[in-house]
């Protein structure tokens, strides 16, 4: 039995997180940490992270592709590596040590800042796709299986990763990289949830009502990026991305 007090820091966490997660990402960093208040063993906590973030991943893709700021056939390579990635992650997480990881993540998503923060090109592109050549799908494929590898390992910041790293890649300004983010994002959760689920370490009833209020808040944080574009997701996408960082930081040092 889920209690009042329980179902309102869910519901409440969910939205802030599904809201924060669909315009910059890292909204993990909120769940988690409310998931093992719960009680939660780390790593069925982890499992149960999955089932509620993907409640939010797929709200906020659904609501980029409608405005078609995804095009599923030009990035479905990133979407099949990604996929294959997470499943990867997902199966190694137990086994590795990722001490290391947790004390190099700060210091990568402050330099994903300062990038971002001087990075005139996220606002001021027109947003058109690459042209496909064999550079351009050598990088989905490498970049989809590493986001994808990553995200199954750890998470947080995934998005982050996504958004900065196709900018980059690609020349797409923040919305268009936000939509690719949130779309692969989706796939990663969804795939290394089958592999939690499979290997029994995900609390459906926790994961389902904190994922229902993380879709609200995905929907609210999807159509606001669309509404206002790439100058209110800058602003958003920063400020998560150093608060991301600094949490990390002083997690791990």
């Amino acid at each position: 039995m889920i209690d009042i007090e329980l179902l309102g820091l869910l519901s409440v966490v969910g939205f802030i997180a599904g809201f924060i997660d669909a315009i910059a990402g890292g909204g993990g960093l909120l769940t988690i940490p409310t998931l093992l208040a719960t009680g939660l063993p780390p790593h069925i906590a982890l499992g149960t992270n999955k089932l509620a973030a993907s409640f939010g991943s797929f709200t906020a893709s659904l609501t980029f592709y409608r405005k078609r700021l995804f095009d599923p056939i030009f990035w479905w390579r990133s979407i099949a590596f990604t996929a294959i990635g997470a499943i990867m992650g997902t199966l190694v997480v137990s086994t590795i040590n990722t001490q290391w990881l947790e004390k190099l993540l700060p210091i990568i998503i402050f330099v994903i800042a300062i990038y971002t923060l001087f990075n005139k090109h996220m606002i001021n592109s027109e947003g058109n796709l690459p042209k496909k050549d064999k550079t351009v799908k050598k990088k989905q494929c490498l970049q989809g299986l590493t986001l994808g590898f990553y995200d199954g390992v750890a998470g947080p910041g995934t998005g982050a990763f996504w958004t900065v790293s196709s900018t980059a890649l690609y020349k797409l300004n923040i919305l268009l990289s936000s939509g690719l983010a949130r779309s692969t994002n989706f796939v990663s959760n969804i795939c290394s949830l089958a592999t939690f689920i499979y290997l029994a370490q995900v609390n459906f009833t926790l994961g389902i009502t904190m994922g229902v209020f993380i879709m609200f808040g995905s929907w609210v944080g999807a159509h606001s990026a669309i509404k206002y574009g790439n100058k209110f997701i800058k602003p958003i996408f920063l400020t998560v991305v150093i608060g991301m960082s600094l949490y990390l930081a002083y997690r791990a040092w």
